[in-house]
C-alpha cells in the first residue's frame, strides 16, 4: 500500500537509509537550493532541514532526486499502472491474460476520492510570511512554490470529475504582490487550469484556486502527468498510492467551494480574478536560464492552513538533469507504451531532457506510403510529425526529428548520439528541413526574441539508404574569416566552431528577414564561395553548430545539446551553405548550420555563486552529514 501523507514516506526513506536529516540551521534564501543541488547531482538522499531560518517549519528536498528512489516510492503500484497503460495500448490483453490482472479491479477503485469530515491540514493556520521563503537561484524575483499542487474545478461543471491539477510554479512574496495577500500563478492559457480560467472569463466570475504543498508523494506525480482528456489526476494520485485520496472541505466560515486534500502539509485557498495581471518572475527555469518578469495572473489569497508540525518539500529547477528529471523519466516510462495507441504509425517519442525537454524532440515513425517505390522517402513521417506537434505538451516542440522505423529497426530513441548518426547518415538537406514560422513554443524559451510563446519549428524527416559516410576528423582546411575558430568534432559529422560574440538584435514582425550578425553572414560569403563549388570538401561534415565556447560544448554531448536546442531559433538560426527557396521551400545544398550563440536579448544562463558554494562546504567536509556527496 502506498502512503497516505508525506510524514509515511519519509520515516519509510529513513528507515531505509535514503533520507538524511540536517540539524544546523539553514538559510532558505539561495543557501537550502545550493546544498540541494550538490547533493542531487551526486546521486544524494533526500533531505530533511530540521532547522529553517525565518519560519518555524522545516523542509525536506531531494524526495524525488534519483530514478531508483522515486520508483522505490511507488514500488507497490508501478506495475499495475504500467499495466493500465497497456490495456489502453491493446484492451484484448485484458481477454488474452486476464491472470496478469488481477490487481486492476481493486486499485481502480482507489481512483474515486474519499470525503472526511476533518483534514489534519486544517490544525493551524498562518500567513505566506511565515512560510518557507525559498529563493533557488540569485535573480529570482522573490521566494516560490516549487512543488505546488494547484487544484481547479471547471466553472461550467464543477465537481472533482472536471477538475485539474497541475504544478504551475507559484510566487509568494516580491515584486508588486501585496504581502501576505497576494501570490502570483505561473501558468499557460493551454493548460487544463487555463481551460478554467477562460470559463471564468467567460462568465465573468473569479476563479476560486486551491494549492497545496505536500500530502501523499502520488499527488505531486499526478500534478505532471500529460493524462487524457477526461481523467482527473485527483483519480491518477489514488491510482497511484493505491489508496483513495481523502478530501475535506474548508472551515464552513470560510465558504470556499473548492475540497482540500486533507493530508496535504499546507493548503492555500484564494481566487483568481481572470481578467487581472501583475509581474511575475524572474525565475531560475528548466531550461538553464532565467525566465523574465511578464504579466501572469494573481491568486487573491483567503486562508493559509497547516498540519501540525508541517514540512515543507521543495524542489530545485535549472539546467537539466535536475530533480524534474526524474519525473520526465518516469512519465516517459509510464506513457511510452500508449503513444502507438494515440498515435499511429509512431513507434517512440523521446523528449530529450539535456536540451530542455521542449526543444528538441527525437521520434521513429513508419514510412509505409508507396510501398512499391525503389526508395523511401519522407511522405507518412511528414503525417506523424504534424500529429506529435498538435499533441499535448508535445506541441511545445521545437526541433523534431523523425526516422523511419523501417530504415533500422533496432534503433533507440534514447541513444541521442546513435539517432543523430542515423539522421546525418541519411539526411537530403535541400529536401528534408520544414519549418513552421510565427507559431508557439515554450513560454520559457526566449531564443527567437519576439515575446513570450512566440517562436519558430523545424521538423527533420529522413528516410531511405545511407547516403553519406560521416567523418571524423574535423575540417581545418575550410576557409574561416576572422574571428572564427576553432572548431571541435562533437560527434561524427557535427562539428562545434567557435565564433565572434554575436550581435543581432531581437526580430520585428515588420522586418521581412532577419538576416544574421555580420560576422556569420561573413563566414557564409566564405562558405558559399568555396564549399558550395565544391561538395567534395564538406562531403562528411552535414551539420555545423556556431557556438560561443568550442572547447565547453565538444566537452561532453549534454552540453551540446543544451547550448544548440536552446539558443537557437530555427526560423532565424538555421542557415545552410547554398541555401535556396523553392516554392517557398527553404533547402541548402552544402552543411546545415545552426547560429547557437547567445544572442543580446536572451536572458542569463543559471551559474552558481562561487561564494555560496564556498559557504556550504562545512556540509560535505570530514565529519559533516553530507561528506559522502561532496
Amino acid at each position: 500500500m502506498g502512503y497516505a501523507d508525506l510524514r509515511s514516506c519519509l520515516r519509510d526513506l529513513e528507515r531505509t537509509g535514503q533520507l538524511v536529516r540536517i540539524e544546523e540551521e539553514v538559510d532558505p534564501h539561495l543557501e537550502a537550493a545550493a546544498i540541494h543541488r550538490r547533493v542531487q547531482r551526486h546521486g544524494g538522499p533526500a533531505l530533511w532541514f530540521r532547522r529553517v531560518r525565518g519560519t518555524s517549519f522545516t523542509m525536506v528536498s531531494n524526495l524525488y532526486g534519483t530514478s531508483e528512489r522515486i520508483r522505490f516510492l511507488f514500488r507497490d503500484t508501478l506495475e499495475a499502472v504500467r499495466q493500465l497503460m497497456t490495456l489502453k495500448r491493446d484492451p484484448e490483453q485484458l481477454i488474452r491474460r486476464p491472470w496478469q490482472y488481477w490487481r486492476l479491479p481493486a486499485l481502480l477503485r482507489c481512483a474515486l476520492p474519499r470525503w472526511v469530515q476533518r483534514g489534519a491540514v486544517l490544525a493551524g493556520r498562518t500567513t505566506l510570511s511565515q512560510l518557507p521563503q525559498v529563493q533557488c537561484w540569485p535573480g529570482d524575483g522573490g521566494p516560490f512554490i516549487t512543488l505546488p499542487q494547484v487544484y481547479t474545478e471547471d466553472p461550467e461543471q464543477p465537481g472533482w470529475r472536471h477538475s485539474n491539477l497541475g504544478m504551475y510554479r507559484v510566487q509568494i512574496a516580491g515584486n508588486d504582490y501585496v504581502p501576505d495577500r497576494e501570490c502570483g500563478l505561473h501558468y499557460q492559457i493551454h493548460r487544463g487550469i487555463g481551460v478554467h480560467h477562460a470559463a471564468a472569463l467567460r462568465r465573468g466570475q473569479p476563479l476560486p484556486v486551491c494549492i497545496s504543498v505536500g500530502g501523499p508523494p502520488a499527488l505531486a506525480v499526478a500534478a505532471v502527468m500529460p493524462l487524457p482528456e477526461g481523467m482527473p489526476e485527483v483519480a491518477f494520485a489514488g491510482i497511484l498510492a493505491g489508496r483513495r485520496l481523502r478530501l475535506c472541505s474548508a472551515p464552513a466560515s470560510e465558504q470556499f467551494p473548492l475540497p482540500l486534500p486533507a493530508d496535504a502539509e499546507f493548503v492555500i485557498t484564494g481566487y483568481v480574478y481572470p481578467w487581472e495581471t501583475k509581474p511575475e518572475g524572474p525565475f531560475g527555469d528548466h531550461l538553464g536560464y532565467y525566465s523574465l518578469r511578464h504579466g501572469f495572473p494573481v491568486l487573491r489569497v483567503s486562508a493559509v492552513y497547516h498540519r501540525r508540525d508541517a514540512i515543507w518539500p521543495f524542489t530545485v529547477v535549472g539546467r537539466p538533469p535536475q530533480e524534474d528529471s526524474c519525473f520526465g523519466e518516469l512519465i516517459h516510462e509510464l506513457t511510452g507504451p500508449v503513444i502507438p495507441s494515440v498515435l499511429p504509425g509512431v513507434r517512440a517519442v523521446h523528449a530529450v531532457d539535456a536540451a530542455g525537454v521542449h526543444p528538441l524532440l527525437l521520434a521513429i515513425g513508419s514510412e509505409r506510403y508507396v510501398p512499391y517505390a525503389a526508395e523511401r522517402q519522407p511522405q507518412e513521417l511528414l503525417t506523424q510529425a504534424h500529429a506529435l506537434l498538435g499533441q499535448g505538451q508535445l506541441s511545445l516542440a521545437k526541433y523534431l526529428l523523425i526516422v523511419a522505423q523501417e530504415d533500422d529497426p533496432s534503433l533507440d530513441v534514447h541513444d541521442i548520439a546513435a539517432f543523430f548518426q542515423h539522421v546525418l547518415e541519411r539526411l537530403q538537406p535541400d529536401r528534408d528541413l520544414h519549418f513552421q514560422t510565427r507559431t508557439t513554443i515554450d513560454t520559457l524559451d526566449y531564443s527567437a526574441g519576439c515575446g513570450l510563446n512566440a517562436g519558430s519549428k523545424l521538423v527533420i524527416a529522413v528516410a531511405g539508404k545511407k547516403r553519406r559516410q560521416l567523418a571524423q576528423e574535423v575540417p581545418f582546411h575550410w576557409p574561416m574569416p576572422p574571428g572564427f575558430g576553432p572548431m571541435r568534432m562533437v560527434l561524427p559529422g557535427i562539428v562545434a566552431l567557435q565564433g565572434p560574440r554575436c550581435r543581432r538584435p531581437a526580430a520585428t514582425v515588420a522586418e521581412e528577414t532577419v538576416p544574421a550578425d555580420a560576422d556569420l553572414q561573413t563566414l557564409l560569403k566564405y562558405w558559399d564561395t568555396v564549399l558550395a563549388k565544391s561538395p567534395e570538401q564538406h562531403e562528411g561534415w552535414p551539420l555545423v553548430t556556431v557556438v560561443d565556447d568550442a572547447d565547453f560544448v565538444a566537452r561532453h554531448l549534454d552540453n551540446w545539446l543544451w547550448v544548440v536546442f536552446t539558443r537557437s531559433d530555427p526560423a532565424q538560426d538555421v542557415h545552410g551553405v547554398g541555401a535556396f527557396i523553392h516554392n517557398k521551400h527553404w533547402g541548402c545544398r552544402g552543411p546545415l548550420i545552426i547560429d547557437a550563440r547567445l544572442k543580446p536579448f536572451m536572458p542569463d544562463p543559471l551559474d552558481e555563486d562561487p561564494a555560496m558554494q564556498k559557504r556550504i562546504d562545512r556540509f560535505f567536509t570530514r565529519g559533516g552529514p553530507l561528506a559522502r556527496w561532496g
